[in-house]
């Protein structure tokens, strides 16, 4: 049996931010096949993230974008030991590819809407290092 703070972990990943989670999630009825469907949305987010960042960087100048790789590399480091911390209570149990593709897939999809903010900004803006065209 589950110890009650695992089950409310549990819990709270699969509903906590539903733009990571695909439908057919909810239709799994085992943990083998939500361990699966986790790891696909991760997936899913990391493509995405791939693609955002891939475009925002083409338009960036040589320094920039030795910049953005620098701080690119530093949030992975920050995610992957973020969330291995975050769900370290989890761990050796049938529910922690869960909880660790879970935790990736959600700081993933934020850091996309990060780097779609850091795309769209406008020219003035000091936080803006490459103003949208």
């Amino acid at each position: 049996m589950q110890p009650a703070p695992l089950m409310l972990v549990s819990a709270a990943l699969l509903f906590a931010t539903p733009l990571v989670w695909a439908a057919d999630c909810s239709e799994a009825t085992n943990q083998a096949s939500l361990n699966q469907c986790i790891a696909e949305n991760h997936a899913a987010q990391d493509k995405r993230l791939n693609q955002v960042y891939g475009e925002y960087r083409a338009r960036l100048s040589a320094s920039q974008k030795q910049q953005l790789k620098a701080a690119q590399r530093a949030w992975m480091e920050f995610r992957d030991r973020s969330c291995a911390f975050e769900v370290s209570a989890a761990q050796g149990g049938s529910a922690y590819p869960m909880a660790l593709k879970g935790c990736l897939a959600a700081k993933t999809a934020t850091r996309v809407e990060e780097l779609q903010r850091l795309a769209s900004c406008a020219e003035g803006d000091l936080a803006c290092p490459a103003p949208a065209r």
